[in-house]
């Protein structure tokens, strides 16, 4: 049985794959981008939750990061379309099924990436943060 992270991060993907873009999990930057755009799951932080006894409970922030990526003549369109996107999945249900307490994401830094031979890249870091609670932190 998954742990509560795995089961968050895999509705968090499943939510990103319902996307134009492809979405990929944890991969490495393929050297193609697709015309849509390419987004990619990392798995990110839980980072040190806040802890309440009795019950005894693990409360996290979990920073998980989508990179988001584009590439061709109409890359500053198709980057805000896709951010566009990420954000109305993410507000479409912010508690992912029931799974999270809250799901938010801050605003992208994007960069655009200079490529030999092809169309710039545009690409940002997407930190989307993850509300939840647990009973083991292992669980």
């Amino acid at each position: 049985m998954p742990s509560t992270r795995e089961t968050i991060l895999t509705a968090l993907h499943t939510r990103l794959s319902a996307l134009p873009a492809t979405a990929l999990r944890g991969e490495a930057l393929p050297e193609r981008v697709p015309t849509a755009g390419l987004l990619i799951l990392r798995d990110g932080e839980p980072g040190e939750p806040e802890v309440t006894l009795s019950p005894l409970r693990y409360h996290y922030q979990h920073r998980a990061e989508i990179e988001a990526v584009v590439q061709g003549a109409s890359r500053d369109t198709g980057f805000d379309t896709l951010c566009t996107s990420i954000g109305a999945a993410l507000a479409a249900d912010r508690t992912l099924g029931g799974l999270c307490d809250w799901v938010e994401a801050e605003a992208p830094q994007p960069v655009d990436l200079p490529v030999d031979g092809a169309a710039s890249l545009k690409a940002a870091v997407i930190p989307v943060i993850l509300h939840y609670s647990v009973s083991d932190p292992l669980g």
